[in-house]
């Protein structure tokens, strides 16, 4: 958003720790190495083999209650949504407390600011039990929310074999959503995935001006461009859970 990166680490930490109670540090070291090697097996922590799985190999072995949701992880895709946002401030304050994040007191501060006044306001407006229900509800729908912005870039694109040019490695494994402007407001500004990971310093809003570019450039150079519309990117992602899932099903 920012010339600088000062002032975007300042709005940054603003909207994620005060704001939505997730460590701005945690997540740019995150985000950062599944830039630098996207859809990797070894290298992305966003296909690293934890309660989803999206490489079969990873899903060989697994028993027990991870055995079942790989099993059926297609089916519990959107219900396992529900503890994302969770799940994030978790890691977050993991991230704190391993010293990874470089400015731990002042986050530590605005995650107990943003917790503070968050079941204050809930407590004082609302009865104890519609506060607990509407913490719940609101939690699950934000995890609903991030996880239907995320799944459609990556999920059930190819994974790299680490031989790649940075500009394969990123225009093969990402793959844009048309919709408008409408998605674009949803997603904001991930829908043109290919383009963010080829500049991810560009602003989104100049995203949507540098795809035409972007995509005249590959079919020149014959690398394969991938868009879809909005529910074929989920139907994508699931029909991909499924088959990784398939060998346990056997």
């Amino acid at each position: 958003m920012f010339r600088t990166k000062r002032p975007s680490a300042i709005a940054g930490r603003i909207a994620g720790n005060l704001g939505i109670g997730m460590s701005y540090g945690w997540w740019m070291d995150k985000h950062t190495r599944h830039h630098n090697n996207p859809n990797h097996d070894d290298l992305d922590p966003d296909v690293a083999p934890e309660v989803l799985i999206w490489a079969t190999e990873s899903a060989l072995g697994r028993r027990g209650l991870a055995g079942f949701i790989t099993r059926h992880q297609a089916g519990l895709f959107f219900p396992l949504l529900t503890l994302l946002g969770i799940d994030l401030k978790v890691s977050s304050i993991k991230a704190l407390r391993a010293g990874v994040v470089k400015r731990p007191v002042l986050e530590t501060a605005l995650l107990i600011v943003h917790a503070s006044a968050y079941l204050t306001a809930l407590f004082l407006v609302l009865s104890p039990l519609q506060a607990l229900a509407f913490l719940v509800i609101h939690q699950a729908l934000f995890g609903v929310y991030l996880g239907m912005t995320f799944a459609p870039n990556h999920k059930g694109m190819p994974h790299p074999t680490g031989d790649e040019d940075y500009l394969r490695k990123q225009v093969l494994t990402s793959r844009n959503v048309r919709g408008g402007r409408i998605v674009d407001i949803a997603l904001g500004g991930l829908n043109y995935q290919i383009e963010h990971h080829l500049f991810p310093a560009m602003p989104s809003a100049n995203l949507p001006l540098a795809q035409p570019i972007v995509q005249r450039y590959c079919a020149e150079i014959g690398v394969p461009y991938q868009q879809s519309g909005l529910i074929e990117s989920y139907r994508q992602a699931l029909r991909h859970l499924h088959e990784v899932g398939a060998p346990l099903r056997h």
